[in-house]
């Protein structure tokens, strides 16, 4: 982890009380920037949650990095962001500014079994700026140019006072101007053909200060918020496009305040690789030892954890695909939306609902499946796959007839 990360910072040592059960921040900065741009949102943090924060090849400690400018891309900093998540323990939750939220999304989809949340501060959109060769030229010539680059950042975040202007500055001239031209570049392209719908499905807060003239509200709510259905918006006001140098606390609260609904959203998290792994132990995990399941294909509920997990992982080894679509959450409760596929190509769809108790842990889960005679075909199948584990009669008492479409 040293190789990546600037520093780490542990929860519980800010001289605050930390939040139980919380992620890991992973803090990503964006262009002309290095890890160190988050020393006062980390200091706002006051010990509630643990941060590491990561150099981006070319930034910071890594400013001498010494492969060839023109292989720096997203994909190669999104990789490097994976690599750090994959080093954290426990579940992360990825931050990441201006260019740093383009990386942060695509490091965030790489890992959603690990990744309990996603936070966007003042982000660019993941298909780039797309500014005109024009508008692009003076950006490119920042290298080196200690007044140019506070001037740029004087413009997008007003309310940046001498100390972090200064501090700001000293950053962004240990990026070597090949670096700043090729960053440019990276986040002005973004990738190419980006999803309608991003890759990432849990939960996003997007955020950003309402004084901030690049990463306007026009940008946000047409070509970001958009990707993001149930993402939750934030702004700040008098925010620039720095805002987490200039209102550090502000953003903290928001951030915190993320968190603390994300003990709902953590269960969505493990629901789904427990889907994609086909693992009772990963469904398990996440489950009360009284759990419920009640679901469209049981003619009456399973309980408890160890019934509950087989019958999952059963169900979940009869899908050709499995797609979750939306996701909103609450304190308690998580709602996902999805799609599948089954039995050579009939399609299913439905709604899933995981109620969580006080300390994380799923105590009713409801699966509502659609249609009909493809509900009835997969309660017959899985009743044939859970003989001797599961009682017959928590399921469809007829044969498994081919359903409609197979």
């Amino acid at each position: 982890m040293t190789r990546d990360l600037a520093r780490t910072d542990p929860a519980g040592t800010g001289g605050g009380e930390a939040l139980p059960q919380a992620p890991t921040l992973l803090l990503v900065h964006g262009f002309l920037d290095d890890a160190t741009v988050w020393d006062g949102f980390v200091e706002a943090l006051k010990g509630a949650v643990a941060t590491a924060r990561i150099d981006l090849p070319g930034s910071g400690t890594r400013a001498s990095f010494a492969e060839d400018t023109e292989k720096l891309s997203l994909a190669l900093f999104a990789d490097e962001v994976a690599s750090v998540v994959d080093d954290i323990k426990g579940p992360v939750v990825v931050v990441g500014q201006s260019m740093g939220s383009q990386v942060a999304e695509l490091a965030a989809a790489a890992r959603p079994g690990r990744v309990a949340g996603l936070v966007l501060l003042t982000p660019v959109p993941l298909g780039g700026t797309r500014l005109s060769e024009e508008a692009v030229v003076p950006f490119r010539a920042l290298g080196g140019n200690a007044e140019a680059q506070r001037a740029v950042r004087t413009q997008l975040s007003p309310a940046l006072g001498k100390e972090a202007l200064d501090a700001l500055g000293r950053s962004g001239l240990l990026v070597a101007p090949p670096v700043v031209a090729r960053y440019v570049d990276i986040w002005n392209n973004g990738i190419e053909e980006a999803p309608e719908q991003s890759a990432y499905l849990g939960p996003v807060l997007i955020v950003r200060g309402d004084s901030d003239g690049f990463v306007t509200e026009e940008v946000v709510t047409g070509a970001i918020a958009p990707r993001f259905p149930a993402a939750r918006q934030a702004t700040v006001p008098g925010g620039g496009h720095w805002l987490h140098v200039e209102y550090p606390h502000a953003l903290a609260r928001e951030v915190l305040g993320f968190l603390q609904n994300l003990n709902a959203g953590d269960a969505a998290s493990g629901w789904r690789s427990g889907f994609s792994e086909h693992s009772e132990n990963t469904f398990a995990q996440g489950f009360a030892e009284d759990v419920v399941l009640e679901a469209s294909i049981l003619a009456r509920p399973i309980a408890g954890r160890a019934l509950v997990a087989s019958a999952l992982a059963a169900a979940s080894t009869i899908y050709e695909s499995l797609e979750f679509t939306a996701e909103a959450s609450d304190a308690t409760t998580t709602y996902l939306q999805w799609k599948a596929t089954a039995f050579g190509g009939v399609e299913f769809s439905g709604v899933t609902l995981l109620e969580k108790n006080a300390e994380g842990d799923v105590v009713r889960a409801a699966i509502h499946h659609r249609p009909l005679g493809a509900v009835l075909r997969f309660s017959a199948t899985v009743r044939d796959r859970l003989v001797g584990i599961v009682p017959p009669d928590h399921f469809y008492a007829g044969d498994p007839q081919p359903a409609p479409g197979a």
